[in-house]
């Protein structure tokens, strides 16, 4: 097996042997130590934001219900941009995990399509004084939407995120199982990465695989690093890699965990899904990949059974 080792993740390896992420509380980030308040509601607030043409959205969200179950909100036009703009939109309600749709009629204004993740938060001016303070680059400063107020964030490693907040306070139905935001960045990032969201998040590293299987990621014959956080946004799996990605890796944002992954490539392939990598098993999950109407990627995984 060839591993992905550059020097930066041998030198992060050799501080991990000493105890791990939780004895280093500020590895890349200056401030990420400076106490900031928890400001997570909770992971079925938590949506993937995925963007259409118009001419897909119903087919696609469609599919989404065909695949998952759920139910989804009433379908709208709106401005959500600080400039003008206008989107069709849609919340989708699965039991693996929320989406917010997005179907512009007009050009996307810049950074909006990049961000992949939206997060409920209870304070939003906190959360975005939060973002700064451990290490994130406010992309889009605070805007007011239809329903509230907005902004996005970028991580260090380039992963941007929405922060938003309701006027009135949503309430979804908890979820069955909680998705996983897959972030891939670079090894020389990988300890800002780790430490910035850590220390937004009030999340704990449960597990840090240096030699993670690199069939994960489309190379059989080779390991990666990844690391998996939980917190109150849910889960997130950060994919330290070189960038020698084959296709598709790297374009899933989000992995949803199914019960059983068969029947729901079943469901998913009758509904016009299209399996790009098939079923493989690792890290006691078996996983596929695969690529909605409209072009959304996602991975979906479901617990391997054990041998007896």
């Amino acid at each position: 097996m060839r591993t992905i080792r550059p020097l930066g993740v041998i030198a992060i390896a050799v501080l991990l042997s000493a105890g791990g992420w939780g004895l280093f509380p500020s590895l890349g980030v200056a401030n990420a130590a400076t106490p900031t308040p928890n400001v997570a509601v909770g992971a079925q607030y938590d949506t993937t934001h995925v963007y259409v043409a118009p001419e897909d959205f119903d087919r696609f969200v469609a599919s989404l219900v065909a695949t998952f179950g759920g139910t989804t909100s009433k379908q709208g036009v709106f401005t959500v941009t600080p400039t003008p703009s206008s989107t069709m939109s849609q919340l989708v309600l699965t039991p693996v995990g929320t989406l917010s749709v997005f179907g512009f009629k007009t050009p996307v204004p810049y950074p909006f399509g990049a961000e992949r993740t939206g997060y409920l938060v209870t304070d939003f001016d906190a959360a975005v004084q939060a973002a700064r303070t451990t290490g994130a680059d406010v992309l889009v400063t605070p805007f007011p939407d239809p329903i509230g107020r907005d902004a996005i964030i970028q991580w260090p490693g380039g992963v941007n995120t929405q922060l938003y907040w309701h006027t009135t306070a949503p309430s979804y139905k908890a979820l069955q199982t909680i998705p996983e935001n897959r972030v891939y960045v670079s090894a020389d990032r990988a300890a800002a990465f780790v430490d910035s969201f850590l220390a937004f998040s009030h999340g704990n590293v449960i597990a840090d695989d240096a030699h993670a299987p690199g069939v994960e990621i489309g190379r059989p014959s080779d390991t990666y690093r990844r690391v998996r956080i939980q917190s109150n946004f849910g889960k997130l799996t950060v994919l330290v890699t070189d960038g020698h990605l084959p296709y598709p890796y790297g374009h899933e944002m989000t992995g949803y965990e199914v019960s059983d992954l068969a029947a729901t490539l079943a469901k998913a392939k009758a509904a016009g899904v299209q399996v790009l990598v098939p079923p493989y098993t690792a890290d006691q999950r078996e996983a596929a990949i695969v690529q909605f109407p409209g072009g959304y990627i996602a991975e979906i995984h479901s617990i391997a059974s054990k041998p007896n």
